[in-house]
């Protein structure tokens, strides 16, 4: 299913002129070679673009290469140095020169009855070029690690894109050998089967050069006499198709591409819809939401519960996530679902998110990639754990509850930096609202200080907070609050802190300008509180967190002059 939904996917984007077409492929080219008619070499282009201190090479639609192996296999008017200009680095002259002959030889065949202007001066620069004239090259040092095309001088268009150059190459390419016929798995139609796909380059931590989805190279693979990619037998347009449409979701820059711990995730729609350029934004790790009206009306509308009338509901949503696993990649999650079904779950991963915010600047749809950094060490360069990256996807998709470790880990992190801020408080309430609504295990948890709420993990929270707050009061230049001494015990084992801390809040209280409510509030928490717990499990020590938090915000909350008035007159 994964292959044809990709391969339909290609043919929606058939009319986008950055998709190449059977015979071609998109590929990363370096440097263009500048010859006259004669075939001297005029010049050499830098087709580089520059990228902060890097050197990014551009993207070219040309004819489509040969998959690289240790055989000799020479590309139609583009290649590396030891092709086109039969020099390398490697050090190997005898298979340098062979592959420089090798290049001579398929231009030859292919170009030498042809009349065109560009076609003579590609066989005349290979007929004079001695490779020895390399090293006069300014650039010869850095052209050896990258690939070369053709231009000629006076013209803005690369060689291969010649009206009559260009049929050439889809002539030949329609009579090569093609592989046996069989059923194919995408179309299901009877036609030559390919033998070897062509790559798929943009997954990070991959080969560079590109990896496979299908790929059969060992006796143990096969069956019934069937080698390589006869066993999943796709046909030549079916393997194009498909990995034509993968690349240019995967390509540099793609909107429908995000990383989400190591799987490198595209997604796309069968047909075009708003959402799928929506998807990306959402969960990208940069949350650069900018003043995109139509984005923000929709995360609205999703997280209020109701799903825009404009937008195809029944349109198909496809996201699919890949992992390197050396030469192949390994399809670490597959979801297929509607607009409307995506939609709707998204809207509720926002809902079960929704806490009172820290500062106006906190992100009113925090990203998934945000989200995950609050499990890892602040400032640290270590990425969050991919195995956690892809189950808080999973649950997001699906619904499903977040996984118990998303709990563990900021638990972990509250205790180890004494900090508690709008993003871990967030992730902690969608945890337990979750577990609640799916398991009927969690715990109901308001979006802001919710005074009737008896849990005695939220009051100890909110007494927690009373008490720091009655020290700042009281001194307030301390370079450390009981928070950052005592947070982690009196969240784990209130009944062995809280005697402790109310001791010392008497003394703080007298202090305190504001000491008489500061004791008025601890009474009215207390009162609800018959004994102090031995021990706060894991569950509990998050509803701790969050009434700490809200109790906190509360304090500081902007206050309200009609409620401020109404307050004074009671």
């Amino acid at each position: 299913m994964i292959l044809q939904a990709l391969s339909s996917y290609y043919d929606r984007l058939k009319s986008n002129p950055e998709i190449p077409r059977q015979g071609f492929s998109r590929e990363k080219m370096h440097f263009a070679i500048v010859i006259s008619e004669s075939g001297k070499v005029v010049q050499i282009l830098d087709l580089r673009d520059s990228k902060g201190k890097k050197r990014i090479p551009k993207t070219v639609i040309v004819p489509q290469g040969e998959k690289k192996s240790v055989n000799i296999s020479p590309n139609f008017l583009w290649g590396s140095t030891s092709y086109v200009f039969g020099t390398d680095e490697k050090e190997k002259p005898k298979r340098t020169a062979d592959c420089h002959f090798a290049f001579k030889k398929l231009h030859k065949n292919l170009l030498g009855s042809c009349d065109d202007t560009g076609a003579k001066a590609i066989l005349a620069f290979i007929a004079e070029w001695d490779p020895n004239e390399f090293v006069k090259f300014d650039q010869s040092d850095e052209m050896l690690s990258g690939n070369i095309l053709f231009q000629l001088d006076g013209e803005l268009r690369f060689i291969h894109e010649r009206p009559a150059v260009k049929r050439i190459w889809i002539d030949f390419f329609a009579r090569r050998k093609h592989g046996n016929e069989g059923i194919c798995l995408i179309n299901g139609e009877r036609a030559p089967i390919a033998r070897l796909h062509p790559a798929i380059k943009g997954v990070k931590n991959a080969q560079s050069s590109g990896a496979a989805i299908v790929s059969f190279n060992k006796d143990s693979f096969c069956s019934y006499g069937k080698l390589q990619n006869y066993n999943a037998p796709v046909c030549e347009s079916g393997s194009f198709n498909y990995t034509t449409a993968l690349n240019y979701l995967l390509r540099s820059g793609s909107k429908n591409r995000i990383q989400i711990g190591d799987a490198t995730s595209v997604f796309w729609t069968e047909r075009d819809s708003p959402v799928e350029g929506f998807f990306g934004v959402v969960l990208d790790p940069r949350d650069s939401h900018g003043d995109d009206k139509e984005l923000a009306v929709f995360l609205q509308a999703i997280r209020d519960g109701k799903f825009p009338f404009e937008y195809n509901p029944d349109i198909r949503f496809f996201i699919l996530g890949l992992s390197p696993a050396a030469a192949r990649l390994s399809i670490r999650f597959w979801y297929a679902s509607t607009v409307k079904d995506i939609s709707v779950k998204l809207g509720q991963h926002f809902r079960d998110l929704s806490i009172i915010k820290s500062h106006d600047n906190d992100p009113e749809y925090p990203g998934m990639w945000r989200l995950l950094k609050e499990t890892s060490i602040k400032k640290s360069k270590e990425e969050p754990s991919p195995v956690l990256a892809g189950a808080i996807m999973r649950s997001i998709l699906t619904g499903s509850p977040y996984p118990k470790a998303l709990m563990s880990a900021i638990i972990g992190r509250i205790r180890a930096e004494q900090n508690i801020n709008y993003l871990k408080a967030a992730i902690i309430k969608a945890v337990l609202v979750r577990k609640k609504r799916i398991l009927n295990r969690g715990m109901e948890v308001p979006m802001a200080l919710d005074k009737n709420n008896k849990t005695v993990a939220y009051l100890l929270g909110r007494l927690f907070a009373v008490l720091e707050k009655a020290q700042k009061d009281a001194v307030p230049k301390a370079n450390a609050t009981i928070k950052d001494r005592f947070y982690g015990s009196a969240s784990a084992t209130p009944r062995i802190v809280f005697p402790q801390l109310l001791r010392l809040a008497q003394h703080h209280i007298s202090k305190a300008e504001y000491g008489g409510v500061r004791d008025k509030l601890i009474e009215e928490i207390l009162c609800d509180i018959t004994e102090f717990p031995a021990h706060l499990g894991l569950d509990q020590q998050g509803i701790f967190a969050i009434g700490y938090y809200q109790q906190r915000q509360d304090f500081y909350k902007k206050s309200n002059p009609e409620q401020s008035k109404n307050e004074k007159e009671s």
